[in-house]
């Protein structure tokens, strides 16, 4: 018997790195996780064998997390296997390297629309269709509060994010939905080495407590801490998964 048994969850980008390990987990526990993808339909199309070959239930659907018209719709799809929906994994995230002085209005737009405006209307709807006592959860980053060169926008529409999560723990706390943040620090994903190279990875590792990278299982652990029973009474919070990098 999983934690999880009975629960039906959506996961906005889950097929490859943090995402992918958070479907994964979710899982595990018992949860049918519905996630959805942005263009490998390869890439979802594994994490879904991978899951069944498990003994888990998993459903990937196309989706922008930018188009607010297939919210609705996605919420709805994630909620028919059980008739409802018990959590809700905002994921998805579009990551930017480039100094403020080259930043162009478009590029504001169009991250912005991903990672600030899509995640406030899907919080929205969470709030709307979850029960109560459900969880919502949103992936962050240690970006907030470690900023470096080159990260304005990518750091500003997290920490826009982490905000929409104080108040929706507020906000949803009388009906016991809990709503938390959890920010990853320096992970083995294909997003961090894309945008990190060898000499910044090195040297994140060197100021890490423990030693190395983290993995996307050991975030998608904490992530299914938040979603499950034990974590009834934690709202609000923004749970740093970072191996020591912050201290």
């Amino acid at each position: 018997m999983g934690v999880l048994d009975g629960k039906a969850a959506l996961v906005t980008g889950g097929s490859r790195g943090i995402g992918a390990a958070i479907v994964r987990r979710l899982a595990a526990d018992g949860a049918v996780v519905t996630f959805t993808y942005a263009s490998s339909e390869a890439a979802a199309a594994e994490v879904v064998t991978d899951v069944k070959a498990s003994g888990g239930a998993a459903i990937a659907v196309h989706a922008d997390q930018a188009d607010l018209s297939a919210i609705d719709g996605l919420f709805d799809r994630a909620a028919a296997p059980t008739g409802t929906l018990d959590i809700f994994v905002c994921n998805a995230a579009e990551a930017m390297v480039k100094p403020i002085a080259d930043v162009t209005a478009d590029d504001y737009d169009q991250l912005f629309a991903t990672n600030v405006k899509g995640p406030y209307f899907a919080i929205q709807r969470a709030g709307r269709v979850l029960p109560d006592g459900g969880r919502i959860i949103a992936l962050s980053t240690l970006n907030t509060v470690m900023p470096g060169p080159g990260i304005s926008l990518y750091a500003a529409s997290k920490a826009a994010l982490e905000q929409f999560v104080k108040v929706a723990a507020r906000e949803y706390g009388p009906r016991a939905i809990t709503v938390n943040t959890v920010s990853p620090g320096a992970t083995d994903t294909d997003m961090f080495h894309d945008h990190n190279p060898p000499a910044i990875r090195d040297a994140l590792v060197g100021i890490t407590a423990l030693g190395r990278m983290g993995e996307p299982a050991e975030v998608a652990d904490v992530v299914a801490f938040l979603a499950g029973p034990d974590a009834r009474w934690m709202t609000g919070q923004n749970l740093r998964a970072t191996g020591g990098m912050l201290v």
